[in-house]
């Protein structure tokens, strides 16, 4: 807990654009969760579920929504309890001290050009004509390619690799792991073997993006791989050829996107979804964990399974699918059923023909 950075509620909801309700001269010193918290500490409710324990946190102070009747604490009020909370505790979090200096460890090709207050750790490796902007942290292992650019205030954690002529923007955040510029998937048939198809594209981040640990994107096969302004990526996502993500859309782990597929602004896929290739995903779609998307989407769209379906629907089916032996059981007694009483029936035609 850092002492120096003791705040009042007032300032933490000044801070945020909360209301108080109760002291707000009240100190904090940092954030903690409702059931661990202590004196000295905020929590906050978001989940109404979680309400009952509110008057039993020994917190000093909460952040509540407004639906929420408010405990005998401090409180800030707030539309958003989680994002402001957040907010919080990003204040609180002790902050790390890079060095601002380069690494004689590190292997920096002669025309490089590193802008002033970066960190270059041991053992990173910075290729011919690249350009690494302001106040840039590149920590141990990783490795940059030829004539790649990074604006400024980027950080890249340990082993990452971004590969030739790839483009970052401003304040790009990625994981340990990472890999930018990785050949696309791409392999024409000769015959009963397949020849390689040069990729030549380049992958372009735009300002904003943090990539999780272990991704992939794959350079493009001609022209860009774009990730647009604001994108966030869970860890093992792998992004194809071609492929370009509108802003600030969320891809959680295990995500996979075929080459040359669009997606929208703020989209949401949720944990392995799958995506076929060519495809157009557009704005605002949510598309549901383990759901396989084999068509375009349309604007809003919200669905789940496979093959993705709207998401209503999908849930009418995933309660019939328990029942699927024993209706099938029902369909095959009354398929029978029928077929004897055709039998009957054309029996009595033959008997009776008037």
């Amino acid at each position: 807990m850092d002492r120096s950075k003791g705040r009042t509620v007032n300032q933490l909801a000044e801070m945020t654009g909360g209301r108080v309700i109760g002291d707000g001269t009240t100190i904090i010193w940092g954030p903690a969760p409702i059931e661990t918290a202590e004196k000295g500490q905020i929590t906050f409710l978001a989940n109404p579920k979680y309400a009952p324990m509110l008057p039993l946190t020994r917190a000093s102070a909460a952040i509540i929504g407004e639906d929420v009747a408010p405990p005998d604490l401090p409180v800030i009020v707030t539309k958003d309890p989680y994002l402001t909370f957040a907010k919080v505790a990003a204040f609180f979090l002790p902050k790390p001290v890079w060095t601002g200096r380069i690494s004689p460890q590190a292997a920096i090709d002669s025309d490089v050009v590193i802008g002033e207050g970066s960190s270059v750790y041991p053992f990173v490796s910075v290729g011919a004509g690249s350009r690494i902007g302001q106040r840039v942290t590149l920590l141990p292992g990783v490795v940059i390619g030829r004539e790649v650019v990074i604006g400024n205030d980027c950080l890249i954690y340990p082993n990452v690799t971004i590969l030739d002529r790839c483009r970052l923007g401003s304040r790009v955040i990625i994981q340990a792991g990472t890999v930018i510029g990785s050949d696309g998937y791409g392999f024409a048939p000769d015959g009963r073997a397949y020849f390689k198809i040069p990729q030549v594209g380049i992958v372009q981040i735009d300002d904003d993006v943090e990539l999780g640990a272990n991704n992939t994107v794959d350079r493009a096969a001609m022209g860009v791989t774009h990730i647009k302004r604001g994108v966030k990526t869970d860890n093992l996502v792998h992004i194809a050829h071609n492929v370009v993500i509108g802003e600030d859309t969320l891809l959680v782990a295990q995500v996979g996107i075929s080459g040359s597929t669009k997606v929208g602004n703020h989209v949401i896929m949720a944990g392995q979804v799958g995506v076929v290739g060519h495809l157009s995903i557009a704005d605002d779609v949510m598309i549901g964990p383990q759901s396989g998307v084999t068509k375009s989407l349309e604007k809003g769209a919200v669905v789940t399974g496979y093959p993705a379906m709207p998401h209503r629907t999908f849930l009418k089916t995933s309660v019939l699918i328990p029942k699927l032996p024993e209706l099938n059981k029902t369909v095959q007694r009354l398929e029978k059923r029928i077929l004897e009483l055709e039998q009957k029936l054309d029996l009595q035609t033959k008997t009776d023909p008037d």
